[in-house]
Protein backbone atom coordinates (compact mmCIF):
# COMPACT_ATOMS: atom_id res chain seq x y z
CA UNK A 1 0.00 0.00 0.00
CA UNK A 2 1.55 3.31 -1.40
CA UNK A 3 2.52 6.24 1.88
CA UNK A 4 0.35 8.44 -0.31
CA UNK A 5 -3.20 9.00 -0.83
CA UNK A 6 -2.15 9.77 -4.85
CA UNK A 7 0.83 10.15 -6.75
CA UNK A 8 0.66 12.93 -8.81
CA UNK A 9 -1.44 16.42 -8.04
CA UNK A 10 -2.36 18.56 -10.89
CA UNK A 11 -3.72 21.86 -9.77
CA UNK A 12 -5.49 23.02 -13.22
CA UNK A 13 -7.71 21.04 -15.29
CA UNK A 14 -7.55 23.32 -18.15
CA UNK A 15 -6.21 22.44 -21.53
CA UNK A 16 -2.32 22.40 -19.82
CA UNK A 17 -3.69 20.32 -16.82
CA UNK A 18 -5.58 18.35 -18.92
CA UNK A 19 -3.14 17.41 -21.67
CA UNK A 20 -0.66 16.60 -18.48
CA UNK A 21 -3.21 14.26 -17.41
CA UNK A 22 -4.39 12.28 -20.40
CA UNK A 23 -0.33 11.85 -21.43
CA UNK A 24 0.40 10.64 -18.16
CA UNK A 25 -2.59 8.24 -17.92
CA UNK A 26 -1.21 6.94 -21.87
CA UNK A 27 2.57 7.01 -20.81
CA UNK A 28 2.46 5.71 -17.12
CA UNK A 29 -1.68 4.56 -16.33
CA UNK A 30 0.41 2.77 -12.80
CA UNK A 31 0.86 6.08 -11.84
CA UNK A 32 -2.64 7.86 -9.64
CA UNK A 33 -3.23 10.97 -10.95
CA UNK A 34 -5.52 13.52 -9.24
CA UNK A 35 -6.38 16.52 -10.95
CA UNK A 36 -8.13 20.16 -8.74
CA UNK A 37 -10.16 21.96 -10.77
CA UNK A 38 -11.85 24.77 -9.51
CA UNK A 39 -14.88 24.36 -11.77
CA UNK A 40 -17.27 21.56 -11.90
CA UNK A 41 -16.60 18.87 -14.65
CA UNK A 42 -18.64 19.21 -18.30
CA UNK A 43 -21.52 17.67 -17.99
CA UNK A 44 -22.62 17.68 -21.87
CA UNK A 45 -18.93 16.38 -23.05
CA UNK A 46 -18.55 16.09 -27.18
CA UNK A 47 -22.17 16.30 -27.58
CA UNK A 48 -23.13 14.96 -31.03
CA UNK A 49 -24.68 18.03 -32.64
CA UNK A 50 -21.65 20.31 -30.88
CA UNK A 51 -21.09 23.55 -32.76
CA UNK A 52 -18.62 26.28 -32.11
CA UNK A 53 -20.50 29.83 -31.29
CA UNK A 54 -19.00 32.61 -33.34
CA UNK A 55 -17.77 33.80 -30.08
CA UNK A 56 -15.65 31.11 -29.01
CA UNK A 57 -11.70 31.39 -28.10
CA UNK A 58 -9.58 29.58 -30.02
CA UNK A 59 -5.84 28.40 -29.71
CA UNK A 60 -2.91 28.17 -32.20
CA UNK A 61 -1.36 25.01 -32.47
CA UNK A 62 1.68 24.42 -34.24
CA UNK A 63 2.53 21.75 -36.22
CA UNK A 64 4.51 19.88 -33.67
CA UNK A 65 1.59 20.26 -31.47
CA UNK A 66 -0.31 18.34 -33.40
CA UNK A 67 2.34 15.71 -33.38
CA UNK A 68 1.63 15.59 -29.50
CA UNK A 69 -1.83 15.17 -29.95
CA UNK A 70 -1.62 12.77 -32.48
CA UNK A 71 0.69 10.41 -29.99
CA UNK A 72 -1.73 11.25 -27.16
CA UNK A 73 -4.39 9.46 -29.26
CA UNK A 74 -6.78 12.82 -29.50
CA UNK A 75 -5.84 14.23 -33.15
CA UNK A 76 -8.44 12.62 -35.02
CA UNK A 77 -11.17 14.21 -33.00
CA UNK A 78 -9.33 17.22 -32.53
CA UNK A 79 -9.17 18.55 -35.62
CA UNK A 80 -13.02 18.38 -36.04
CA UNK A 81 -12.86 21.80 -35.38
CA UNK A 82 -9.30 22.87 -35.98
CA UNK A 83 -9.23 24.90 -39.27
CA UNK A 84 -5.20 24.34 -40.94
CA UNK A 85 -3.21 27.20 -41.01
CA UNK A 86 -1.59 26.64 -44.85
CA UNK A 87 0.20 30.38 -45.40
CA UNK A 88 1.43 32.89 -43.13
CA UNK A 89 1.87 36.43 -44.60
CA UNK A 90 4.40 38.60 -42.26
CA UNK A 91 4.37 42.31 -43.35
CA UNK A 92 4.86 45.63 -41.70
CA UNK A 93 2.10 47.37 -42.43
CA UNK A 94 2.79 50.59 -44.96
CA UNK A 95 6.57 49.43 -45.63
CA UNK A 96 7.57 46.99 -48.03
CA UNK A 97 9.23 44.39 -45.91
CA UNK A 98 7.20 40.89 -46.21
CA UNK A 99 7.84 37.62 -45.98
CA UNK A 100 5.45 34.33 -46.76
CA UNK A 101 5.46 30.77 -45.49
CA UNK A 102 3.82 28.23 -47.34
CA UNK A 103 3.10 24.70 -46.16
CA UNK A 104 3.66 22.97 -49.54
CA UNK A 105 7.03 24.15 -48.96
CA UNK A 106 7.98 22.09 -45.96
CA UNK A 107 6.34 19.14 -46.85
CA UNK A 108 3.34 19.78 -44.95
CA UNK A 109 -0.72 19.84 -45.36
CA UNK A 110 -0.28 22.50 -42.92
CA UNK A 111 2.26 24.53 -41.11
CA UNK A 112 -0.28 24.90 -37.51
CA UNK A 113 -4.05 24.81 -36.53
CA UNK A 114 -6.46 26.96 -34.96
CA UNK A 115 -8.67 25.10 -32.34
CA UNK A 116 -12.01 25.93 -30.98
CA UNK A 117 -10.84 26.18 -26.95
CA UNK A 118 -14.01 24.41 -25.65
CA UNK A 119 -14.13 21.56 -28.29
CA UNK A 120 -10.41 20.85 -27.00
CA UNK A 121 -11.67 20.77 -23.74
CA UNK A 122 -14.46 18.69 -24.15
CA UNK A 123 -12.65 16.29 -26.08
CA UNK A 124 -10.07 16.32 -23.27
CA UNK A 125 -12.86 15.30 -20.80
CA UNK A 126 -14.29 12.72 -22.95
CA UNK A 127 -11.07 10.87 -22.50
CA UNK A 128 -9.94 11.63 -19.20
CA UNK A 129 -13.47 10.35 -17.72
CA UNK A 130 -12.90 7.24 -19.59
CA UNK A 131 -9.63 6.86 -17.62
CA UNK A 132 -8.42 5.91 -14.52
CA UNK A 133 -7.48 10.54 -13.33
CA UNK A 134 -9.35 10.93 -10.15
CA UNK A 135 -10.46 14.74 -10.29
CA UNK A 136 -11.61 16.88 -6.95
CA UNK A 137 -14.31 19.41 -8.78
CA UNK A 138 -15.04 22.04 -8.18
CA UNK A 139 -11.91 22.23 -5.84
CA UNK A 140 -8.89 24.53 -5.46
CA UNK A 141 -5.27 23.99 -4.04
CA UNK A 142 -4.68 26.52 -1.32
CA UNK A 143 -1.30 25.84 -0.29
CA UNK A 144 1.63 22.85 0.52
CA UNK A 145 4.18 21.28 2.54
CA UNK A 146 7.20 19.40 1.69
CA UNK A 147 7.44 16.06 3.67
CA UNK A 148 9.38 12.79 3.47
CA UNK A 149 9.69 12.30 0.10
CA UNK A 150 6.58 13.75 -0.92
CA UNK A 151 3.96 17.05 -0.34
CA UNK A 152 0.96 17.58 1.42
CA UNK A 153 -1.21 19.55 -0.18
CA UNK A 154 -4.45 21.56 1.07
CA UNK A 155 -7.44 21.87 -1.16
CA UNK A 156 -10.18 23.85 -0.27
CA UNK A 157 -13.69 22.60 -1.85
CA UNK A 158 -17.46 23.04 -0.81
CA UNK A 159 -16.63 20.56 2.35
CA UNK A 160 -13.91 22.84 3.51
CA UNK A 161 -10.40 22.41 4.03
CA UNK A 162 -8.79 18.73 3.40
CA UNK A 163 -5.53 17.82 3.03
CA UNK A 164 -4.21 15.12 0.29
CA UNK A 165 -0.06 13.89 0.08
CA UNK A 166 0.86 13.08 -2.99
CA UNK A 167 4.77 12.71 -4.25
CA UNK A 168 4.71 15.57 -6.25
CA UNK A 169 2.37 18.65 -7.14
CA UNK A 170 2.05 20.01 -10.54
CA UNK A 171 0.80 23.49 -10.58
CA UNK A 172 -1.22 23.71 -14.28
CA UNK A 173 -3.79 26.62 -13.08
CA UNK A 174 -2.30 29.85 -15.34
CA UNK A 175 -0.64 32.92 -13.84
CA UNK A 176 -3.73 34.73 -12.21
CA UNK A 177 -4.55 31.96 -9.21
CA UNK A 178 -2.22 33.30 -6.99
CA UNK A 179 -0.99 29.59 -6.25
CA UNK A 180 2.45 30.56 -7.62
CA UNK A 181 3.24 33.39 -5.62
CA UNK A 182 1.69 31.11 -2.00
CA UNK A 183 3.86 28.69 -2.79
CA UNK A 184 6.74 31.09 -2.95
CA UNK A 185 8.14 31.50 -6.49
CA UNK A 186 8.48 34.77 -7.44
CA UNK A 187 7.76 36.11 -11.65
CA UNK A 188 9.71 38.40 -13.03
CA UNK A 189 7.22 41.08 -15.46
CA UNK A 190 7.95 42.68 -18.22
CA UNK A 191 5.20 45.26 -18.84
CA UNK A 192 4.29 45.72 -22.76
CA UNK A 193 2.75 49.08 -21.83
CA UNK A 194 0.01 47.70 -24.14
CA UNK A 195 -3.34 45.41 -24.17
CA UNK A 196 -4.55 42.78 -26.59
CA UNK A 197 -7.92 42.40 -27.51
CA UNK A 198 -9.21 39.15 -28.58
CA UNK A 199 -12.29 38.74 -30.65
CA UNK A 200 -13.57 36.52 -34.13
CA UNK A 201 -13.90 38.81 -37.23
CA UNK A 202 -15.74 38.34 -40.37
CA UNK A 203 -14.49 39.77 -44.00
CA UNK A 204 -15.88 39.71 -47.29
CA UNK A 205 -13.26 37.92 -48.59
CA UNK A 206 -12.01 34.29 -48.00
CA UNK A 207 -9.50 33.94 -45.53
CA UNK A 208 -8.24 30.77 -47.79
CA UNK A 209 -6.20 29.78 -45.04
CA UNK A 210 -3.68 31.99 -44.64
CA UNK A 211 -2.91 33.53 -41.66
CA UNK A 212 -1.70 37.21 -41.21
CA UNK A 213 1.01 38.69 -38.89
CA UNK A 214 0.82 42.47 -39.42
CA UNK A 215 3.00 44.74 -37.61
CA UNK A 216 2.03 48.25 -37.29
CA UNK A 217 3.02 51.56 -36.08
CA UNK A 218 0.68 51.29 -33.55
CA UNK A 219 1.72 47.32 -32.13
CA UNK A 220 1.01 43.90 -34.22
CA UNK A 221 -1.83 42.15 -35.04
CA UNK A 222 -2.59 38.75 -35.97
CA UNK A 223 -5.37 37.11 -38.36
CA UNK A 224 -6.07 33.65 -38.09
CA UNK A 225 -8.34 31.34 -40.46
CA UNK A 226 -11.69 29.85 -38.39
CA UNK A 227 -13.59 27.54 -40.08
CA UNK A 228 -14.65 26.41 -42.86
CA UNK A 229 -13.76 22.79 -42.53
CA UNK A 230 -12.03 21.55 -45.98
CA UNK A 231 -13.54 24.72 -47.31
CA UNK A 232 -11.93 28.00 -47.14
CA UNK A 233 -14.18 30.44 -44.61
CA UNK A 234 -14.40 33.83 -44.14
CA UNK A 235 -14.40 34.18 -40.23
CA UNK A 236 -10.82 35.21 -38.38
CA UNK A 237 -9.17 35.25 -34.69
CA UNK A 238 -8.36 38.21 -33.96
CA UNK A 239 -5.51 40.04 -31.53
CA UNK A 240 -4.77 43.08 -31.46
CA UNK A 241 -2.27 45.53 -29.74
CA UNK A 242 -3.53 48.57 -28.26
CA UNK A 243 -2.74 51.34 -26.17
CA UNK A 244 -4.42 51.95 -22.77
CA UNK A 245 -6.33 55.11 -24.27
CA UNK A 246 -6.72 53.24 -28.18
CA UNK A 247 -8.68 50.47 -26.16
CA UNK A 248 -10.86 52.45 -24.17
CA UNK A 249 -11.55 54.14 -27.42
CA UNK A 250 -12.08 51.37 -29.19
CA UNK A 251 -14.57 49.30 -26.40
CA UNK A 252 -17.20 53.00 -26.48
CA UNK A 253 -17.38 52.21 -30.28
CA UNK A 254 -20.00 50.48 -32.55
CA UNK A 255 -19.41 47.19 -33.77
CA UNK A 256 -19.26 49.15 -37.67
CA UNK A 257 -17.16 51.95 -35.96
CA UNK A 258 -14.27 48.95 -34.68
CA UNK A 259 -14.74 47.39 -38.46
CA UNK A 260 -13.78 50.32 -39.61
CA UNK A 261 -10.84 51.38 -37.63
CA UNK A 262 -9.66 47.94 -37.80
CA UNK A 263 -9.75 48.25 -41.85
CA UNK A 264 -7.39 51.26 -41.06
CA UNK A 265 -4.89 49.35 -39.20
CA UNK A 266 -5.26 46.12 -41.32
CA UNK A 267 -6.05 46.80 -44.62
CA UNK A 268 -8.09 45.37 -47.91
CA UNK A 269 -6.10 41.78 -48.03
CA UNK A 270 -9.24 39.90 -46.73
CA UNK A 271 -11.96 42.23 -48.12
CA UNK A 272 -14.16 44.70 -45.94
CA UNK A 273 -14.42 43.33 -42.49
CA UNK A 274 -18.27 42.94 -41.90
CA UNK A 275 -18.72 41.37 -38.46
CA UNK A 276 -16.57 41.71 -35.05
CA UNK A 277 -17.80 39.27 -32.13
CA UNK A 278 -17.51 39.97 -28.56
CA UNK A 279 -14.46 41.60 -27.37
CA UNK A 280 -12.19 40.33 -25.06
CA UNK A 281 -8.91 41.99 -23.71
CA UNK A 282 -5.76 41.92 -21.31
CA UNK A 283 -2.56 44.04 -20.21
CA UNK A 284 0.32 42.14 -22.31
CA UNK A 285 3.04 41.28 -20.40
CA UNK A 286 5.72 38.68 -20.71
CA UNK A 287 5.83 36.72 -17.26
CA UNK A 288 8.85 33.87 -16.86
CA UNK A 289 10.01 32.37 -13.41
CA UNK A 290 13.57 31.68 -13.53
CA UNK A 291 13.23 28.56 -11.56
CA UNK A 292 10.30 27.12 -11.89
CA UNK A 293 10.78 23.62 -9.51
CA UNK A 294 11.35 22.77 -6.26
CA UNK A 295 11.63 19.63 -4.27
CA UNK A 296 7.75 18.85 -4.79
CA UNK A 297 6.73 20.88 -6.71
CA UNK A 298 6.91 22.52 -10.86
CA UNK A 299 5.07 25.16 -12.87
CA UNK A 300 3.99 24.54 -15.81
CA UNK A 301 2.51 26.65 -18.72
CA UNK A 302 1.05 30.03 -17.93
CA UNK A 303 1.92 29.56 -14.44
CA UNK A 304 5.59 28.91 -15.62
CA UNK A 305 5.75 32.03 -18.42
CA UNK A 306 2.95 33.72 -20.46
CA UNK A 307 4.01 35.40 -23.50
CA UNK A 308 3.03 37.78 -26.25
CA UNK A 309 0.00 36.41 -27.90
CA UNK A 310 0.47 37.50 -31.36
CA UNK A 311 3.56 35.21 -31.86
CA UNK A 312 1.30 32.55 -31.09
CA UNK A 313 4.15 30.55 -29.15
CA UNK A 314 2.72 30.31 -25.33
CA UNK A 315 0.51 27.33 -25.41
CA UNK A 316 3.08 25.49 -27.37
CA UNK A 317 5.74 26.23 -25.83
CA UNK A 318 3.75 24.53 -22.35
CA UNK A 319 2.72 21.48 -24.51
CA UNK A 320 6.66 20.63 -25.01
CA UNK A 321 7.39 21.17 -21.57
CA UNK A 322 4.72 18.42 -20.21
CA UNK A 323 6.19 16.28 -22.36
CA UNK A 324 9.32 16.54 -21.07
CA UNK A 325 7.79 16.50 -17.92
CA UNK A 326 5.78 13.24 -18.51
CA UNK A 327 9.03 11.90 -19.75
CA UNK A 328 11.17 12.25 -16.80
CA UNK A 329 8.70 10.98 -14.91
CA UNK A 330 8.35 7.73 -16.77
CA UNK A 331 12.45 7.36 -15.80
CA UNK A 332 11.70 8.55 -12.35
CA UNK A 333 9.03 5.25 -12.08
CA UNK A 334 12.09 2.99 -13.62
CA UNK A 335 14.73 4.21 -11.42
CA UNK A 336 12.55 3.60 -8.15
CA UNK A 337 12.36 8.01 -7.40
CA UNK A 338 9.60 9.69 -6.49
CA UNK A 339 8.04 11.95 -9.22
CA UNK A 340 8.42 15.11 -6.56
CA UNK A 341 12.49 13.90 -6.21
CA UNK A 342 14.79 17.28 -6.77
CA UNK A 343 16.72 15.55 -9.28
CA UNK A 344 13.98 14.49 -11.48
CA UNK A 345 12.37 17.81 -11.16
CA UNK A 346 15.80 19.34 -12.22
CA UNK A 347 16.21 17.06 -15.04
CA UNK A 348 12.70 18.29 -16.39
CA UNK A 349 14.20 21.91 -16.02
CA UNK A 350 17.50 21.68 -17.42
CA UNK A 351 15.88 19.72 -20.63
CA UNK A 352 13.01 22.30 -21.02
CA UNK A 353 15.10 25.20 -20.68
CA UNK A 354 17.02 25.98 -23.76
CA UNK A 355 13.62 25.81 -25.84
CA UNK A 356 11.93 27.99 -22.99
CA UNK A 357 14.65 30.43 -23.81
CA UNK A 358 14.74 30.03 -27.41
CA UNK A 359 11.00 30.17 -27.81
CA UNK A 360 10.57 33.58 -24.62
CA UNK A 361 13.48 35.17 -26.63
CA UNK A 362 12.04 34.70 -30.36
CA UNK A 363 8.65 35.83 -29.00
CA UNK A 364 9.91 38.80 -27.36
CA UNK A 365 12.20 40.04 -30.01
CA UNK A 366 10.11 40.22 -32.19
CA UNK A 367 7.62 42.40 -30.70
CA UNK A 368 10.49 44.67 -29.77
CA UNK A 369 11.97 44.68 -33.33
CA UNK A 370 8.60 45.85 -34.83
CA UNK A 371 7.30 48.24 -32.01
CA UNK A 372 9.40 51.10 -32.86
CA UNK A 373 8.38 53.34 -35.87
CA UNK A 374 12.16 54.88 -36.03
CA UNK A 375 13.84 55.10 -39.90
CA UNK A 376 17.04 53.24 -39.00
CA UNK A 377 14.68 50.46 -37.09
CA UNK A 378 12.08 50.15 -39.97
CA UNK A 379 14.54 49.83 -42.50
CA UNK A 380 16.70 46.92 -40.93
CA UNK A 381 13.24 45.32 -40.30
CA UNK A 382 12.26 45.64 -44.00
CA UNK A 383 15.24 44.07 -45.14
CA UNK A 384 14.98 41.09 -42.73
CA UNK A 385 11.66 40.18 -43.82
CA UNK A 386 12.63 40.57 -47.32
CA UNK A 387 15.66 38.50 -46.28
CA UNK A 388 13.31 36.08 -44.78
CA UNK A 389 11.68 35.87 -48.12
CA UNK A 390 14.80 35.55 -50.37
CA UNK A 391 17.14 32.99 -48.39
CA UNK A 392 15.82 29.64 -47.92
CA UNK A 393 18.27 28.85 -45.09
CA UNK A 394 16.69 31.62 -42.93
CA UNK A 395 13.07 31.37 -44.37
CA UNK A 396 13.23 27.58 -43.43
CA UNK A 397 14.48 28.10 -39.70
CA UNK A 398 11.66 30.98 -39.42
CA UNK A 399 9.27 28.69 -40.60
CA UNK A 400 10.54 25.66 -38.25
CA UNK A 401 10.53 28.21 -35.39
CA UNK A 402 6.61 29.30 -36.33
CA UNK A 403 5.61 25.00 -36.98
CA UNK A 404 7.01 24.15 -33.17
CA UNK A 405 9.84 22.11 -35.03
CA UNK A 406 13.63 21.60 -34.75
CA UNK A 407 15.75 20.72 -31.72
CA UNK A 408 15.78 18.00 -29.06
CA UNK A 409 12.91 15.31 -29.03
CA UNK A 410 11.44 13.80 -26.29
CA UNK A 411 10.63 10.08 -26.44
CA UNK A 412 6.86 9.05 -26.04
CA UNK A 413 7.20 5.46 -24.56
CA UNK A 414 3.20 4.37 -24.77
CA UNK A 415 3.26 0.78 -22.36
CA UNK A 416 2.37 -2.10 -25.34
CA UNK A 417 3.29 0.14 -28.40
CA UNK A 418 6.45 1.34 -30.13
CA UNK A 419 7.84 4.05 -29.06
CA UNK A 420 7.86 7.20 -30.98
CA UNK A 421 9.86 10.44 -30.81
CA UNK A 422 7.20 13.86 -30.86
CA UNK A 423 9.12 17.20 -31.97
CA UNK A 424 9.22 18.84 -28.48
CA UNK A 425 11.28 21.46 -28.90
CA UNK A 426 11.36 24.86 -31.36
Amino acid sequence: MSQFDTDLIIAGGGLAGATLALAMARVLPEVRVTVVEAFPLAADALPADYQPSYDARSTALAFGSRLIYEELGLWSRLSEHATPIRRIHVSDRGRFGATRLDATEHGQDALGYVADNRWMGLCLMRELLDSQVQWRAPAEVVDMTAETDGVRVVLNDNQGRQSLTAQCLVVADGGRSGLRETLGFQPRHHDYGQNALIANVSTSDSHQFCAFERFTDAGPMALLPQGGGVRPGHQSALVWTLSDQALADLLERSDADKCRLLQERFGWRLGRFTRIGECSHYPLKLTTVDEPVRPGVALVGNAAHALHPVAGQGFNLALRGLMTLVEQFRLATEQGLSLGDARVLRHYQQHHRQDWQQTVQFSDSLIRLFGPDLAPVAAARDAGLVGLDLLPGAKRWFARKAMGLGGRRAVIHRPGGPNRESSDHA
